[in-house]
């Protein structure tokens, strides 16, 4: 039976389940969330309000270019959170069947942890994957509110791993409290990371297969870059070429950042570069060390704050997109594509064209 067939369940139930320890309905919970259902919104809200749990949880980014590594690298840090006693959420975000426009689960298969599927047992841990559902940057439209419903539900880490697409990757960046940016020696992507891809967004790097040989060199190559960009910021360097990412505007950072910056003693404000290998585990204590450490300094900071309040003004943002969208294909008449005509015949420039567009829109909403 679909989702759309079964009726829609009670908020207050479905938050107290959730509360309660029942994976089920947080699974619900997760697919209602996805498919935009009406009452998923009310149950989030109230699954929120009945806890305290707002900044409880870490949330990790793993991004980076397919074939890095990244969900066995995931199902390391699985590993190590467990082995301290840690409760831990995992939202793969993978590309959508183009048959079903599910997620193909190939990350959820890889988190498996040791043969025989550990992780499916282990009751402190939770795996789902999100399709993406063709949406640009890494992410489904559902990953910040399944975020949050993961920390309201008592999972005091949560792991979020990108589609992996590459150098437009970063709204990752809107979620996480820390990003891992995964890269590998020998492929060329940490040549095409450091020109202009998701450079600015990641707080630890990772190279990855570090057992290759080039790990020691993209790791010199990463570092540098990271120290030149740091000096930028703090007024030590000149901007270079803008054909490189730190001479390109998108890199310079806000004043306040770079008043900020030119206090602190060279090589203070560099991200760790780190080298793991994450079949065999190696880097991994490193890693979850460095993710410790900006966690601690991100809640004493107050950064943690600032950090997710811009992101939920970016996925507010993003939600308001969505709905223009839907309304511009609910107008009537064909409006849209009598003006694509009026465009191409050069009786309309498409400026002119948006703002008839908006202002149907905003008659439609009767504002």
């Amino acid at each position: 039976m679909s989702t759309l067939a079964r009726a829609a369940p009670s908020p207050e139930d479905i938050a107290a389940r959730i509360l309660r320890g029942e994976e089920r309905a947080l699974a619900r919970l997760l697919s209602a969330l996805e498919d935009a259902e009406p009452w998923s919104g009310a149950a989030l809200r109230m699954l929120r309000k009945d806890t305290s749990s707002q900044g409880f949880s870490h949330c990790i980014g793993v991004t980076g270019p397919p074939g890095s590594g990244k969900s066995t690298l995931v199902d390391k840090l699985i590993g190590a959170y467990r082995a301290r006693g840690e409760r831990v959420a995992v939202l793969a975000v993978d590309p959508s069947s183009p048959f079903t426009g599910g997620a193909i689960l190939g990350d959820r298969i890889r988190m498996q942890g040791p043969p025989g599927g550990a992780r499916a047992g282990d009751p402190g841990v939770f795996i789902r994957s999100l399709a993406s559902r063709g949406r640009l940057g890494g992410l489904s439209r559902a990953s910040a509110q399944a975020s949050r419903a993961m920390e309201a539900a008592g999972y005091g880490v949560v792991i979020v791993e990108t589609v992996g697409i590459g150098q437009s990757e970063v709204d990752i960046a809107r979620l996480a409290d820390s990003v891992v940016l995964v890269s590998m020696p020998g492929s060329g992507d940490d040549i095409q990371t450091i020109k202009a891809g998701v450079m600015e967004i990641g707080d630890i790097f990772a190279v990855n297969k570090a057992d290759r040989e080039g790990a020691d060199r993209a790791v010199r190559e990463i570092r540098s870059m990271l120290e030149v960009a740091a000096s930028l910021a703090a007024g030590r360097a000149p901007s270079t070429s803008p054909d490189t990412l730190i001479g390109h505007h998108a890199f310079a950072p806000l004043p306040r950042a770079r008043e900020a910056a030119k206090d602190l003693p060279p090589g203070d404000h560099v991200p760790p570069v780190l080298k793991t290998v994450a079949e065999t585990g190696e880097g991994v204590s490193e890693l979850v060390a460095a993710l410790d450490a900006r966690w601690a300094k991100l809640k004493v900071s107050g950064e943690l704050e600032a950090r997710r309040r811009g992101g939920a003004m970016a996925e507010a943002r993003a939600l308001l997109q969505d709905r223009v969208l839907v309304e511009l294909e609910a107008l009537e008449g064909g409006l849209e594509e009598e003006l694509a005509g009026e465009i191409v015949r050069g009786e309309r420039e498409a400026a002119e064209a948006a703002d008839l567009l908006f202002d149907s829109i905003r008659k439609r909403g009767g504002t």
